[in-house]
């Protein structure tokens, strides 16, 4: 299997699946672990193994009456790179155990092996590894893969604080009932940050919160599972991040974000609005602001030329309804090709979306400290640049935008 890795200068790569199996001398079976393996840590940090475990903690399921009610502790073992509390330039590993691995759950995946179950990628395990493709639990394509993803981002958010760089998501819709966002102008970074996790859900509008909770609850009685939508803001990243053509930083961050299973779509800033406004209406206007260029409107989404224009990076991602529900669904049998009918009867989340936005924060996190890194190494090479251009990539760091 290719593609583990993530990143060019700053890499994450992640292994494990959702139930997995060890092997010992001693004997074997079913358990494992994921692990995340951080290159390009800096030496010198003190890294901080709570704060590590507490985003962990984000996206770790049983919490909740909508999350899936499987028991993982989801406890973190940093197990090489760091020497008496901080790093040492080496790679940072970090290992986390499955725990909660039943073999009552695993029978209830081995009765439905060979079945096609709408939503899921099984159907393309099989196509591509055949019979050798790991089965239980969704194996490396489950939302649990995740959890390594989210231990490398909470790395990547420490380094990211020395910057005074901020990385925040909250639910701003779940099955058509919307709230109130910073993309629509109708919510302040400050009022999102006031009311981050208040709610089970993570939605900063908590008037919206409560209408969403109460139909998520009706969805699940009925058997069903419901999407939603996140808003992700990323504030204090100077101008001049991400490259000019390839390598854009936008595209990085969509490249991380396109990695994370359930997403459908992405949009930055005014996003699909774009299509509907005029090129006077859609243009954000340049200012100055202490010495420095700063925009009035941010319909750009933080970027230019897919690099940082030194506004907040703005951007917005569906996430489909987790696609394990209760009904009976149409299915095909992989090895007979014949039609069956799936009434799945194994554990899930009424929706992804609190579970997932911490996701979505680890891999954006990660994509801009290999953003970062790059742009340094390149000011840092380039000794004929004139320092005064440096100087206006000054990010924003209070305020918001005139709409």
């Amino acid at each position: 299997m290719l593609g583990n890795t993530f990143g060019r200068v700053f890499q994450v790569t992640t292994c494990g699946e959702s139930y997995g199996w060890h092997a010992t001398a001693e004997g074997e079976g079913y358990g494992g672990s994921l692990f995340a393996i951080i290159n390009g840590v800096p030496a010198g940090l003190k890294l901080d193994i709570k704060q590590i475990q507490d985003e962990c903690d984000k996206r770790r399921p049983g919490q909740s009456k909508i999350d899936s009610p499987r028991l993982e502790t989801d406890r973190i073992e940093v197990c090489s790179g760091l020497f008496e509390g901080v790093t040492t330039g080496a790679p940072v590993g970090i290992l986390i155990r499955n725990v909660d691995t039943q073999d009552i759950h695993i029978d209830q995946y081995r009765q439905v092996k060979d079945l096609i179950r709408p939503g899921h990628a099984e159907v393309n395990f099989f196509h591509k590894y055949g019979e050798f493709g790991d089965w239980c639990g969704a194996g490396r394509a489950s939302g649990r893969e995740t959890v390594g993803r989210v231990a490398a981002g909470a790395v990547a958010k420490q380094i990211l604080i020395d910057e005074n760089i901020e990385v925040m998501s909250h639910v701003i819709e779940s099955h058509g009932i919307k709230g109130r966002s910073i993309s629509d102008g109708t919510m302040t970074f400050e009022e999102m940050k006031e009311n981050y996790r208040k709610n089970e859900l993570n939605c900063c509008d908590l008037e919206m919160a409560e209408k969403m909770m109460a139909d998520l609850h009706e969805v699940a009685a009925a058997g069903d599972t419901a999407g939603g939508a996140i808003e992700v803001i990323v504030r204090g990243v100077p101008a001049g991040v991400g490259e000019p053509v390839f390598d854009k930083l936008k595209a990085t961050i969509a490249h991380a974000i396109c990695s994370i299973a359930a997403m459908t779509s992405i949009e930055f800033g005014a996003g699909n609005k774009a299509a509907e406004m005029l090129g006077s209406e859609w243009n954000d206007q340049p200012t100055v602001e202490n010495g420095a260029v700063r925009w009035t409107t941010n319909h750009a989404g933080g970027f230019l030329g897919g690099m940082t224009t030194g506004e907040d990076i703005i951007f917005r991602v569906a996430v489909k309804a987790t696609p394990t529900i209760s009904k009976p669904q149409d299915s095909v049998e992989m090895t007979t090709l014949k039609p069956k009918t799936l009434e799945a009867i194994t554990r899930r989340d009424i929706t992804l979306l609190p579970r997932w936005y911490p996701v979505a924060e680890a891999m954006t996190a990660i994509a801009v400290v290999d953003g970062l890194f790059m742009t340094e190494a390149w000011y840092g090479m380039n000794k004929k640049l004139d320092p005064k251009w440096k100087a206006m990539t000054k990010p924003r760091n209070k305020g918001d935008y005139t709409k």
